[in-house]
C-alpha cells in the first residue's frame, strides 16, 4: 500500500522543484524587463541589425545617413542627401520606433513571466499542501 502513496511524493515534490526553478527563471528576466523601460532606447532585449544608423544623437543619425547616402551614390549614381529638417524627423521617427520596439517588449515579458510566477505559485502551494497532508496519512498508518 506503501508503494502509490511513495509515487505521489515524488510526483508532489518533482512539481515543487519544477515550480521554484520556474519561479527563479521568470524572476531573472522581469528584472532586466523592467530596467529596459527606465531607459527603452538602449534596451538590450531585441536584435539591432549592423546596417541601423545609431540613435544616439541627432549628429550621429546624421553622419550614419550621410555615409549611407555616399555609398548609395557610388553604387547607383544618384546624388540625393536630404535637408537637415527631413533627417530631424527621420531620427525622430526611428527614435519613436525603436523606443516604442522596446517598451512593447519589456511589458510583454513582464506580463507573461508575471503570469508564468502566479501560476508556479499556485502550482507549489497546492502541492506542497498536499504533500504535507499525505505525509501526515501515511505516518498515521
Amino acid at each position: 500500500m506503501e508503494k502509490p502513496h511513495r509515487m505521489a511524493q515524488i510526483y508532489g515534490y518533482t512539481v515543487c522543484l519544477v515550480a521554484v526553478i520556474t519561479f527563479i527563471i521568470c524572476v531573472a528576466n522581469i528584472i532586466p524587463s523592467i530596467m529596459d523601460l527606465s531607459d527603452p532606447l538602449h534596451a538590450q532585449g531585441f536584435f539591432i541589425s549592423a546596417g541601423t544608423p545609431s540613435l544616439a544623437s541627432f549628429e550621429n543619425y546624421k553622419m550614419d545617413i550621410l555615409k549611407s547616402a555616399k555609398s548609395d551614390d557610388q553604387k547607383t549614381g544618384t546624388n540625393y542627401i536630404p535637408d537637415d529638417t527631413t533627417l530631424r524627423s527621420m531620427y525622430e521617427a526611428a527614435k519613436t520606433d525603436r523606443i516604442n520596439q522596446a517598451n512593447h517588449s519589456s511589458i510583454r515579458s513582464i506580463v507573461v513571466c508575471s503570469l508564468i510566477i502566479l501560476i508556479s505559485i499556485v502550482l507549489f502551494i497546492t502541492h506542497w499542501v498536499w504533500m504535507r497532508r499525505l505525509s501526515k496519512t501515511i505516518v498515521a498508518t
